[in-house]
């Protein structure tokens, strides 16, 4: 993943029922735990963790 990829962010990170979208905003390569992803919602919330709690977002996403 690289900067400005759009992604999908697990409920484990987020504690919301379903994978939110947004977009890479950093991309750390961190020596005691691995590559980190720091990402932000459309709403503006920043949520960062490890590589495999984001997948990338292969299509566009609706929301209510």
């Amino acid at each position: 993943m690289k900067v400005k990829d759009k992604v999908l962010i697990s409920p484990d990170l987020t504690q919301f029922a379903e994978w939110i979208p947004a977009t890479v905003i950093e991309v750390e390569n961190n020596p005691f735990v691995g590559v980190v992803i720091s990402a932000k919602t459309e709403d503006g919330i920043i949520f960062f963790g490890q590589e495999d709690l984001f997948k990338p977002q292969t299509e566009e996403v609706c929301l209510p």
